[in-house]
């Protein structure tokens, strides 16, 4: 931990010890990174040791239903300017994940952590955090959390009268609601593309308007707050107008979102936008997503989309026709068992690409893709998919479960 005392007792010692020696079981058993069994193992033996791992640290939060792994990656290289940082990189976002990271982090300053939406107020509520960026909130794994507003309720009274510095989307009415319980709040124009799970009012249920990049609901009056920070274009602009250029390695424009409110954390600890911004450039993939892999002699990019926000995000990045497309679609514990969001996905976006069909549900999302007059082929799996696809690289995008399977098939 930063500073002189131990805040550790013998037995979060002990606990921090037994997590470390379950972890690295697990990992030589070659069933991951075992970081979750690790810190399950580590809270049986010590409750309260999230928050004794967290009490020397400046710990930040990150919850979204779309681009917390990314967003987190981007403060923690922002946040090293400022001295050494541990974070849950590879986005194991529940306690036991995020206990596992903490114990890994004896020397550090910050604490930078990526958390899955429903575990957020209990979270906070461990590690005291100095700063919360909530990014956006859409549907997702339908049935584990099919109602956005019951999330953004849970915020709001989770984050209610919070000392933490709250940076928040302004464009999301969800975020805006759920934000404003927080007496300090910093409001950043990041944007949202996907507007289906905002158009009643979270606050008294009436129709939002949405006139062009604003919002507001005509019965309450709720509406969007004026932001501090903006994304424009290739430029975030700061509380003082400056324009600081974008220049990632990660494609898209959710990533310059992401980027931006990532800027305005890092003010929030004193690191300029200019010296944040600049060391953003260093990321280039964020656990296998954005990767380009060679696999049977092509280039396959690998492109997670696990929900209808994130492959319509996704959709806007891809090589244009006729760049070929391969679709992976599972429906495991992770990603939600229930598979009708596939019909809220606009796949006529992808006329004029050839579409390559594999995953665990490849029926569902073949019966989709012919009510969306789409061309496609129905694969056995990723080789045989691959072997049919026309020359030139290939964009494969596939929801959680399919992407880790594509990962280690493609031994990335």
């Amino acid at each position: 931990m930063a500073g002189n005392s131990d805040p550790l007792t013998p037995r979060a010692k002990l606990a921090v010890t037994a997590g470390k020696a379950v972890a690295a079981a697990s990992r030589a058993a070659g069933r991951g990174s075992g970081s979750v069994i690790g810190g399950r193992v580590a809270l049986k033996l010590d409750p309260a040791l999230l928050a004794r791992l967290a009490q020397n640290l400046d710990v930040v939060l990150v919850s979204a239903t779309n681009g917390k792994t990314t967003t987190t990656r981007l403060i923690a290289e922002a946040l090293r300017a400022a001295g050494p940082v541990v974070s849950n990189a590879l986005g194991a976002n529940m306690p036991a994940g995020i206990t596992s990271a903490l114990a890994g982090g004896s020397d550090a300053k910050f604490g930078v952590i990526e958390v899955d939406e429903k575990y957020l107020a209990g979270v906070a509520r461990d590690t005291a955090p100095k700063c919360i960026a909530l990014l956006n909130l859409s549907r997702d794994q339908l049935d584990r959390a099919a109602e956005t507003r019951m999330l953004a309720e849970n915020w709001r009274e989770g984050l209610a009268g919070s000392k933490a510095v709250v940076v928040a989307n302004c464009d999301d009415p969800l975020v805006v609601w759920a934000a404003s319980s927080s007496p300090n709040v910093i409001w950043v124009a990041a944007g949202q593309m996907w507007k289906d799970d905002a158009w009643s009012c979270p606050s008294c249920g009436g129709v939002m308007q949405r006139p062009g990049d604003d919002w507001f609901c005509g019965e309450c009056g709720f509406r969007r707050p004026q932001p501090s920070w903006a994304l424009s274009g290739d430029h975030v602009l700061d509380p003082h107008g400056s324009a600081w250029p974008i220049h990632l390695q990660l494609p898209g424009r959710a990533n310059k979102a992401n980027a931006a409110s990532s800027a305005a954390v890092a003010a929030v600890f004193g690191v300029p936008p200019q010296v944040a911004l600049e060391r953003m450039y260093q990321v280039q993939a964020v656990a296998g997503r954005y990767d380009v892999v060679q696999f049977l002699n092509r280039d396959l990019r690998l492109l997670l989309a696990k929900n209808p926000a994130g492959w319509l995000e996704t959709f806007s990045l891809i090589d244009p026709p006729p760049a070929p497309v391969i679709l992976s679609v599972n429906a495991r514990g992770a990603d939600g068992t229930d598979t009708s969001w596939l019909w809220d996905v606009d796949y006529t976006r992808l006329t004029g690409h050839p579409i390559f069909v594999i995953g665990d549900r490849k029926l569902d999302l073949a019966v989709r893709l012919e009510v969306a007059n789409q061309h496609f082929q129905v694969c056995e799996d990723l080789d045989q998919a691959v072997q049919l696809c026309p020359p030139g690289r290939i964009e494969v995008i596939a929801n959680y479960t399919a992407f880790q399977d594509l990962r280690r098939r493609v031994g990335n």
